[in-house]
């Protein structure tokens, strides 16, 4: 089966486009959190961030600057802005064509991140510097 994204960048599917240039395509996603949600795309198709080159991952970072500015100078209602990106199944993600969220939130909205019951408990400082050492090397 194609992915449904990259049926959407050869408009075999229609989408209301927001932004487009060679490398990324903004677009309303059609089952939004709120009112002004888009989704940022490369055009080139990846299922993870891990395998886009630099400069698309820049592209993609700009785009969604830009979507977020142009939320805020919308009439939507905007009080702030997440920025989202489920990287891999266990991380959420439901289409495997790499895709940033973007859309505004407002107080009261229904919308928040879950955390585990003890996400106040600080890891030692010695945990941290463990991980971070193994994520270091691979830099």
């Amino acid at each position: 089966m194609t992915c449904i994204f990259c049926q959407i960048i050869e408009r075999k599917i229609p989408s209301s486009i927001v932004y487009e240039d060679d490398t990324v395509l903004a677009f309303m996603d059609i089952q939004p959190v709120n009112p002004g949600h888009v989704l940022v795309i490369p055009k080139k198709h990846a299922e993870s961030v891990a395998e886009l080159d630099d400069e698309t991952m820049g592209a993609l970072n700009v785009v969604c600057k830009k979507v977020n500015q142009a939320l805020r100078k919308s009439d939507l209602k905007v009080e702030g802005v997440n920025h989202f990106l489920a990287d891999g199944e266990a991380a959420g993600q439901e289409v495997f064509h790499v895709h940033f969220h973007v859309f505004p939130r407002f107080a009261n909205d229904g919308f928040g991140l879950k955390f585990k019951e003890d996400y106040a408990n600080l890891p030692p400082r010695s945990e941290l510097d463990a991980a971070a050492g193994k994520i270091k090397k691979n830099c």
